[in-house]
């Protein structure tokens, strides 16, 4: 079940991508310390396709969502056990 939007932290991976920054390391630091309650919101500037499957693989769930202009939000929280 999908944490409440109050317990996700924002990361907007846009400007990391836009200098050249692969994001996924710091993505993956940062669902690593995910309670069991809280979840992270990724805005990136395309679907994250590859990231959301990767993540799934290691046992987090993800809701995705278009935003404005070309922007997407990816939600991940940890899959109950």
């Amino acid at each position: 079940m999908m944490p409440p939007l109050s317990n996700f932290k924002r990361f907007d991976v846009r400007d990391l991508i836009r200098q050249g920054i692969e994001p996924f390391p710091e993505i993956h630091q940062r669902v690593a310390t995910l309670g069991a309650n809280d979840g992270l919101l990724i805005v990136a500037p395309f679907l994250p396709s590859p990231l959301v499957e990767k993540l799934a693989s290691e046992g987090f769930a993800a809701k995705v969502e278009r935003g404005p202009g070309s922007n997407w939000r990816v939600y991940f929280w940890r899959e109950d056990r």
